[in-house]
């Protein structure tokens, strides 16, 4: 079978928790609506995994998304403990509550490998331009590099936020996505990560 995307991967690891979840594959909307996606993306990823020869249809029925390669039965083994580190900022920078606050857990298909994360709770709104709300819970890669553009949480004196992240020639430019506030200009943020994911309830 030809090799799958990370997005890919992603789908398809849903697919497979909730055909253990509920006995049954969820459905294109259910895809779409889960990854925030519209109905037609959900079903293009649909369409190349099919192509690819990781999912079947048994008919034109709903529900009826079939995996064809199943990894060994060890749910537990492909789930991941994120720590929990509590809340930042989309907003004006405030304390970060560095203390572990129970876990997230994650299929291990939507991590990289070899690199640690933990979640925070997002605050405020300042980040709305890049679909990021007020109650999200956003995964953070740990790192202490990014690259001009990247979404990171920085630490500054000991307030946490989440912002764009642009390095000038003698400044760190850290940018809102919303136009309501200012960007922030430092020379010593200290980087704790990059957003990899950022999961919502409705």
């Amino acid at each position: 079978m030809k090799e799958l995307t990370q997005r890919q991967r992603e789908v398809i690891g849903f697919i497979a928790e909730y055909i253990r979840g509920h006995t049954y594959p969820p459905t294109i909307r259910e895809i779409a609506d889960y990854f925030s996606i519209s109905v037609k993306a959900a079903h293009d990823h649909v369409s190349a995994m099919k192509k690819k020869g990781w999912l079947r249809n048994g008919d034109k029925r709903s529900r009826t998304i079939e995996l064809t390669h199943r990894e060994e039965e060890d749910p537990l083994e492909n789930l991941v403990e994120i720590p929990f580190l509590g809340t930042v900022a989309a907003g004006q920078p405030i304390l970060a509550e560095e203390y572990r606050d129970g876990t997230i857990i994650m299929h291990r298909s939507h991590l990289k490998k070899n690199r640690d994360y933990f979640a925070l709770r997002v605050k405020g709104d300042s980040m709305e331009g890049a679909g990021i709300m007020d109650g999200d819970t956003a995964i953070i890669e740990k790192t202490e590099t990014a690259r001009n553009g990247e979404i990171v949480v920085a630490l500054l004196d000991d307030a946490a936020t989440l912002k764009r992240f642009y390095k000038e020639s003698a400044r760190i430019l850290l940018q809102p996505e919303n136009p309501k506030y200012p960007p922030i200009y430092t020379q010593d943020a200290r980087i704790l990560g990059r957003l990899a994911y950022t999961i919502r309830s409705y």
